[in-house]
């Protein structure tokens, strides 16, 4: 069984962008997990349909508190596939700010952090979105609107930011 997350130290390096982030889904699945904070463990969410997937690692940051009432929301870039549970180093690359609206028509803040992890060896030249590209940031963009279609949601777009951005979402989030 895992350590109670609540008691893992929350820690943002504003200077050098990075953060902590705990892995839920990792990059390539069709499954979603979603950390069950009573138990300990990791549990199954969802299947995605045959042909789609996770395009990056999925997970949030411990100790922070979203509008949607979860912690915040991180994508995260890394050499190899991260598994389930796993701790990463993240450095901040910007965020997706968004808007989720429900099935009931409630709407809240949903925003998706996005980072690599920092001891990467094939993404040490990416810094913010931009090294990513526009292209790349319309998949991910495009795979969460799909994502929550399906779900009979609505995700929309307010904003692409940069690192400090995202870094300040995280310092308004932290309980």
């Amino acid at each position: 069984m895992l350590a109670d997350l609540s008691i893992l130290p929350h820690r943002l390096d504003e200077r050098a962008l990075t953060v902590r982030a705990i892995v839920e889904t990792p990059s390539g699945r069709r499954t979603k997990f979603d950390y069950d904070p009573e138990s300990g463990l990791f549990a199954l969410h969802g299947v995605l349909p045959a042909g789609m997937a996770f395009p990056m690692a999925f997970g949030f940051i411990p100790n922070t508190l979203a509008e949607d009432g979860d912690p915040l929301d991180i994508v995260i870039l890394a050499d190899e596939e991260l598994p389930v549970g796993c701790l990463a180093e993240v450095r901040l690359l910007g965020v997706i700010e968004a808007c989720q609206t429900e099935r009931d028509g409630q709407e809240n803040r949903n925003d998706r952090l996005i980072g690599r992890i920092v001891k990467t060896r094939m993404y040490t030249d990416v810094d913010d979105l931009d090294c990513l590209g526009r292209a790349m940031v319309g998949e991910l963009t495009s795979f969460f609107e799909t994502y929550n279609a399906l779900k009979g949601k609505r995700f929309r777009v307010n904003a692409i930011s940069d690192p400090v951005r995202a870094c300040a979402l995280i310092a308004r989030a932290t309980r």
